[in-house]
């Protein structure tokens, strides 16, 4: 590089000074971005990083150009060489940055691939450049001509030094929210300052509460086309309304009232876990949660910073704060841009919030299995409801053979046609990272009221999936080799083909758990009723006999076959508030063990005859008018349907909760029915 002075890229030109401050400021926050940890600073790096690098692209092209015009002549040597390498790897870089940035503004997602690439050619170009231009400062140095040189690298270091002030400046003056992760000064600590979200297992990471912000904001998660499917599907699901369903609420008050209200901290963990964490769980808070708790129950925040979970179940996991990216709550379409940009571009932490661990069963354990003990009744431990183990001891449970074994998600969670950002996966057995799906996050069960009661927003499509799911009839293809065809429970007659007239008709009703992954009915079984109803008519359509019919007010008839659990206090009294804080056992439970049989068994009386008509003269209340004679009989043909139903509260709670006057009652859903006939033949003389 001889007078390289008189060159229009040599030492002395500006055009070099600027390439030069722009690839050493673009490199230092480029491997900033790529390994140092997340932080302010490196967010406000992605932004001046791109800032700089779009500002800079076409002067760097240029600037490369002529210099290739200025030095093409040279005869090849080991820098010439080291100067092709690097502007290969520049021209790599630059291609990929320019895509990179254009993914982030106006994707959904910046690509994997195009990142990697990014972020190897700048590896490749690090060691040749600067190689290439050491070598060549060194040889101007030795031919003492090094002034002009000095300068240059004086100017690069003070423009570089420059653009990172502004960096460090930017991060001092904005780095997010100032979360307050302090409980309340008047929190109480009935079981121990050790101990501050007890009665519930939950902990955080830190030991200490968190502010509520930090885990709410789910709506954010669906603007700019990125999870807008995914939240859509959680607004109106069970997690969403876990705090805000009024017979929660309501049942959470009568608690407060009878222990306290840090007693409340026992449901807070899997229903309201927001407001626990905060601190909310106290006396003088209004329905002892917080408005973002209240609104967005288990928010998705709150799910994905768990980031260990334990097989006792009562939420015995542990959270984590998640990191906030700059302007995340922020509303103005500014600082959505800059935040969305963000996200998609440094996705470093918000890929924190997807792991495998959510793929596992042991991972909804932590909600989805309940006891209370001495704390809590007083008394001693008792079992409740026990999804978990119900699933890991039944047929559906093949441990370490995937392509048997049927999981949660893949029933509760099916895959969805996606265009979402989270669509693919090539961690499951059975699929691929362009599947184009996604995991429904609807949580599809058995709740088909507390939506249409709230009104939330997607209620009716969410209810009519519901009952769908509820009547077996929601096919699930991934998993539709091992799962079973037909209702969630089928119902079978057996009866005799005939029966004589005056005899008694035995009827049995089979119930067989076919395709339900726990005990049906699972969940709180002291609300939850499911019950067969048989009718018998005679060949005119005249009811012979019933079971299981419900009155005007909604109540079943007393006797019925009925799944569900009679819980009772300490004294053998009934639990029927869903006051589960005073149950020490239960004095009656039926339910079905996944594949297992229940029956359900009557005894129908036949007509015998028919009735004589009143004698002549004879007072109407003479008794042989209610006399029955035997006369030539005539066959008949009794019809016999027994019905399996399912509504999610009973009534009795309902009126205790809302007020008999509110007419509010639970809607039934037939699950499965079956139909059988038996003649009536004349009874042998």
């Amino acid at each position: 590089m001889a007078n390289s002075d008189e060159r229009r890229t040599g030492w002395t030109s500006i055009l070099a000074v600027i390439a030069a401050a722009s690839l050493v400021f673009e490199t230092i926050t480029g491997l900033a971005i790529a390994y140092a940890p997340f932080h302010a600073a490196v967010e406000w790096s992605v932004i001046v990083h791109t800032a700089i690098g779009v500002l800079t692209l076409l002067p760097i092209c240029w600037y490369y150009a002529v210099h290739w015009q200025d030095y093409r002549r040279y005869a090849m040597s080991h820098v010439v060489l080291l100067g092709y390498v690097g502007l290969a790897a520049l021209l790599v870089c630059t291609v990929s940055g320019v895509v990179v940035t254009w993914q982030g503004l106006f994707g959904v997602a910046t690509a994997l691939a195009w990142r990697r690439v990014h972020l190897v050619s700048t590896l490749a170009l690090l060691p040749t450049g600067v190689a290439h231009v050491v070598l060549v400062y060194l040889r101007v140095l030795r031919a003492g001509e090094g002034a002009a040189a000095k300068r240059f690298a004086g100017w690069t270091a003070g423009y570089t030094a420059a653009a990172l002030v502004v960096v460090v400046g930017l991060s001092a003056a904005y780095s997010g929210t100032e979360y307050v992760n302090e409980f309340p000064e008047d929190y109480a600590y009935p079981y121990g300052e050790d101990r501050p979200f007890a009665p519930s297992l939950a902990e955080t990471t830190t030991g200490g509460a968190f502010d509520s912000r930090s885990l709410a904001g789910s709506e954010s998660c669906g603007t700019s086309g990125c999870h807008e499917q995914i939240v859509a599907e959680w607004k109106p699901s069970a997690h969403r309304y876990a705090a805000m369903d009024s017979a929660f609420q309501e049942i959470q008050r009568v608690m407060a009232e009878q222990n306290g209200a840090e007693s409340t901290r026992y449901c807070g963990g899997c229903h309201d876990p927001i407001s626990l964490f905060s601190g909310a769980k106290r006396l003088f808070t209004d329905n002892l949660t917080s408005q973002q708790g209240y609104q967005e129950g288990i928010s998705c925040l709150s799910c994905h910073s768990v980031r260990e979970t334990d097989l006792k179940g009562n939420a015995n996991y542990v959270i984590q704060q998640p990191s906030e990216y700059l302007w995340q709550w922020s509303e103005g379409p500014a600082a959505r841009l800059g935040r969305d940009f963000l996200i998609r571009t440094y996705p470093k932490e918000h890929g924190e919030l997807s792991k495998s661990m959510f793929k596992a069963p042991e991972y909804c354990a932590a909600c989805h299995k309940q006891f209370i003990d001495q704390e809590i009744n007083r008394v001693g431990w008792v079992q409740l409801q026990n999804q978990y183990d119900n699933w890991a001891a039944s047929h559906w449970n093949h441990e370490g053979d995937a392509t048997k074994t049927v999981e949660c998600r893949e029933c509760h969670m099916p895959l969805v046609d996606s265009t979402d950002p989270a669509s693919g996966d090539a961690n499951e057995y059975n699929r691929a990272p362009d599947d184009g799906k996604h995991r429904s996050h609807r949580f599809l069960a058995a709740n088909n009221m507390m939506p249409a009661v709230l009104q939330l927003e997607g209620w009716e499509e969410h209810v009519e999936m519901t009952n769908a799911w509820l009547r077996g009839e929601h096919r699930i293809p991934e998993i539709a080799d091992k799962w079973r065809e037909g209702p969630l429970v089928t119902v079978a007659l057996d009866t005799p083909p005939q029966a004589e007239a005056g005899s008694e008709i035995p009827i049995r009703v089979v119930l067989t758990s076919n395709k339900v992954g726990h005990d049906y009915p699972t969940g709180p079984l002291d609300i939850i009723q499911s019950w067969v109803e048989l009718r018998v008519t005679d060949a005119a359509g005249a009811v012979v006999f019933t079971s299981g019919t419900r009155d005007e007010r909604h109540f079943i008839e007393p006797g019925s076959f009925l799944f569900k659990v009679e819980p009772v206090d300490e004294y053998g009294a009934l639990i029927d508030r869903h006051n589960l804080w005073e149950m020490v056992g239960v004095r009656y439970r039926r339910a079905l063990f996944p594949g297992y049989s229940d029956t359900a068994e009557y005894v129908v009386s036949c007509a015998s005859g028919l009735a004589a008509p009143p004698q002549p003269g004879a007072a109407p209340d003479d008794p042989r008018t209610e006399e029955f004679v035997v006369s030539a009989p005539t066959v008949d043909t009794y019809t016999i349907t027994a019905i399996l139903h399912y509504r999610k509260v009973d009534q009795f709670l309902l009126n205790f909760l809302y007020g008999e006057d509110s007419g509010l009652t639970a809607p039934v859903v037939e699950l499965a029915r079956a139909t059988s006939t038996v003649d009536i033949v004349a009874a042998e003389m």
